[in-house]
């Protein structure tokens, strides 16, 4: 028995010796550490983690950083209380930051544009937020406001001109940064188009919505704030002189009480295009139509999500069966491109009302599958781009006859 013992201890020793010679000795415990820099290089965000900033790009909170400089922002304006069916806009922001995340500056060119909107000279980053107030709708206009023009007054980051129409367009001859905003309900326009009068004057809006926005009022409307929704601030925004007589719907579709909502329209300043026109005249005559309407005048694109079928884009506070596809829409961008455009924005994301994925842990968590915020980040894309092209890109030539049927 003590010499089989003896065997095991002497058969475990050699196994012992055997296993660690094979291992990687550690060194010399006196040497530095192999640092994550120096092995594997810079800390990348990968599309699905880092910090939610839209496409990965430099962000600032631009309105305490008066030392942040740029050509054009990024902002978000999480506001949804002029909503008049389903708020939850005010994570528009998030969401479109959220459908981004596969975008990036390194991979920012587009076979339609040709262009990579970040390689053109231009300094492009995200402000975030405005910390606009839920509680009380006076504050939050006027905080969309002064932040807006906080943004607008700051000098460009360029040391040459990036715009040189910008600066011909502005009152006092100064260039300006571009913003293209994130909302945020439809009513955010209403202090977007304040600030912006304050530098250009009236502007012509191309209003990409299913509805046309420029409703007089509600019923219950008993006070001058409850006059400001997201269906009426067009109809302020004219009172107060800060839209042209130039400006246009496209994609319009929804009930009106009459032939009287559009004689209202067209007293505001608006022509419009229907989202049947499509099929009626096609993108082309649609482009045509825009381009003609506003001329050379300084220009504000809003975007409200809904213009898009909500089969397609599905999270938006009052959808509309009969939208265009987001196909058909970036089209339509593209083919803006050249008009004097002084901002942009997107509007009435509101991710709760996504496409969801659950499972059995429901009660717990759920997931959207962020089919709407990603068509908004994408379109906010084409706006980047539209900025930085002095005309609508070439098609591509094709090899052989292709027939030129619109679906």
């Amino acid at each position: 028995m003590a010499l089989k013992n003896l065997l095991q201890v002497a058969i475990s020793a050699v196994s012992f010796k055997a296993v660690f010679a094979h291992q990687i000795p550690l060194g010399d415990t006196a040497e530095q550490p192999e640092t994550w820099l120096s092995k594997y290089g810079p800390q990348i965000d990968q599309p699905f983690s880092g910090p939610l900033a839209f496409s990965h790009m430099t962000y600032s909170r631009c309105l305490e950083d008066e030392s942040a400089q740029f050509d054009i922002a990024v902002l978000g304006m999480p506001f949804d209380t002029g909503t008049s069916y389903r708020p939850g806009a005010r994570f528009g922001p998030y969401a479109i930051r959220s459908g981004s995340r596969r975008q990036r500056e390194a991979r920012g060119y587009s076979l339609a544009w040709g262009n990579n909107p970040y390689e053109q000279g231009s300094k492009i980053i995200d402000c975030g937020d405005v910390p606009v107030i839920p509680f009380d709708n006076v504050l939050a206009m006027d905080q969309m406001e002064v932040a807006y023009s906080t943004l607008l007054n700051r000098p460009i980051a360029s040391r040459q001109s990036v715009w040189a129409k910008g600066a011909q367009l502005a009152k006092d001859g100064r260039e300006r940064p571009r913003i293209v905003s994130l909302g945020g309900d439809h009513t955010i326009v209403l202090p977007i188009l304040r600030a912006l009068n304050k530098v250009y004057g009236p502007v012509s809006v191309i209003h990409f919505d299913a509805h046309l926005d420029t409703w007089n009022g509600y019923p219950g409307t008993v006070t001058e704030q409850s006059r400001i929704t997201h269906g009426t601030f067009f109809y302020v925004a004219n009172e107060e002189g800060l839209v042209s007589n130039s400006s246009i719907h496209a994609g319009i579709r929804c009930k009106l009480m009459g032939l009287g909502d559009i004689e209202n329209d067209e007293s505001v300043g608006f022509h419009f295009v229907t989202s049947d026109d499509i099929d009626d005249h096609g993108v082309p005559a649609i482009i045509k139509r825009i381009r003609e309407r506003v001329g050379d005048t300084p220009v504000y694109l809003s975007l409200d999500i809904d213009v898009i079928d909500p089969g397609l884009a599905p999270a938006t506070g009052t959808p509309e069966a009969g939208g265009w596809t987001s196909r058909e829409v970036k089209r339509i961008i593209r083919g803006l491109a050249g008009l004097n455009f002084v901002g942009a924005d997107i509007v009435e994301v509101a991710p709760i009302y996504d496409h969801g994925m659950f499972d059995i842990s429901w009660l717990f968590h759920s997931f959207t599958a962020e089919i709407t915020g990603t068509a908004a980040a994408d379109l906010v894309h084409d706006f980047l781009s539209m900025f930085m092209s002095q005309s609508p890109p070439t098609p591509h030539a094709l090899p052989g006859s292709w027939p030129r049927d619109e679906l």
